[in-house]
């Protein structure tokens, strides 16, 4: 699946420091369906989980946003 990534998820990245690269392998080890989604993970190196929201439409998902949750919001 080829991954593109919104403007406003690219400017969210630099200002959080969020390489793409870890969003494209968070994104590629799931198996994600027709629509929009919240992926929410714990990945080493951040102090809180990142929150990735996506829309997958065919062969193609675009990260519509992307940030660090605050404290004591995983939900």
């Amino acid at each position: 699946m080829e991954i593109k990534f919104s403007r406003h998820a690219k400017r969210r990245a630099k200002l959080y420091g969020i390489s793409e690269s870890i969003m494209v392998n968070i994104l590629t080890n799931m198996n994600l369906h027709q629509g929009e989604h919240e992926i929410i993970k714990h990945v080493p190196g951040f102090k809180y989980p990142l929150k990735i929201v996506v829309s997958v439409e065919e062969n193609l998902i675009t990260v519509i946003t992307n940030y660090p949750l605050k404290k004591g919001r995983t939900k």
